[in-house]
């Protein structure tokens, strides 16, 4: 009788663990980041998916930054370090400590937009390794290796490499790193830059994307997130 009380006792508090475990969002980058809204389309519809109490949204994002900003080891091409290197990350980072605090995590989803600064900087040949790195920063101080990555491909703005010219070269970047990781995806944007933007202005093929773009924009990181974090639980 007393083994079948602790089993029953076990049993119960693997099911209590289970429920408060939380899947954990964190969204960064820079403008087209900064200018998504995560209540509006975004988390409704991981709430959806896994219930209100067991998510936790996380944005950090600022316009116009280099990924030197989140990557604390960032070099050049040249070996030269940014003086402001990781300080957008040790933001990003104390809003995440915060939410999470002592909750469990069954899963962590790093949702990335950022690439025109580095484009127009000419730092695409670097590019890739920095964004691993970024996540590995993650990894490390979140003590959670098997993190889910979604990454907004660049848009079709800056094709012809003239204003940004590692444009194109970023773009390939993110799709090689994305496909070679079974816990990678990307997420397509040439069809969000074009319509209305929050002024009512008709932009075609604009640096920015359309107020509804950044809607579909948001339904896709979801989709793209609910799928890697099903395709993966044990």
């Amino acid at each position: 009788m007393r083994n079948f009380i602790v089993i029953l006792l076990g049993f119960s508090m693997l099911l209590n663990s289970a429920a408060t475990a939380k899947n954990l969002f964190i969204l960064s980058g820079q403008s087209n980041m900064a200018r998504l809204k995560p209540e509006k389309v975004f988390q409704p519809a991981v709430e959806a998916e896994f219930g209100k109490d067991n998510i936790i949204v996380v944005k950090e994002a600022q316009g116009g930054q280099p990924i030197s900003r989140w990557y604390k080891d960032w070099k050049s091409a040249v070996d030269e370090k940014s003086e402001s290197t990781g300080d957008l990350y040790d933001s990003m980072m104390k809003k995440v400590l915060a939410a999470v605090q002592d909750d469990k995590l069954t899963s962590v989803t790093f949702i990335w937009m950022q690439g025109e600064a580095d484009a127009k900087a000419s730092n695409g040949e670097i590019y890739a390794a920095s964004l691993e790195g970024v996540v590995d920063q993650l990894r490390t101080d979140l003590g959670f290796q098997h993190i889910n990555v979604i990454i907004g491909r660049l848009s079709d703005f800056g094709m012809d490499n003239k204003k940004c010219p590692h444009w194109t070269m970023i773009r390939d970047a993110q799709v090689r790193m994305a496909e070679a990781h079974p816990r990678y995806t990307w997420v397509d944007t040439d069809d969000l830059n074009d319509g209305a933007d929050g002024k009512g202005r008709i932009r075609p093929n604009a640096l920015h994307y359309s107020v509804e773009g950044y809607d579909v924009l948001a339904k896709r990181y979801a989709e793209k997130s609910i799928a890697l974090i099903r395709e993966n639980e044990r």
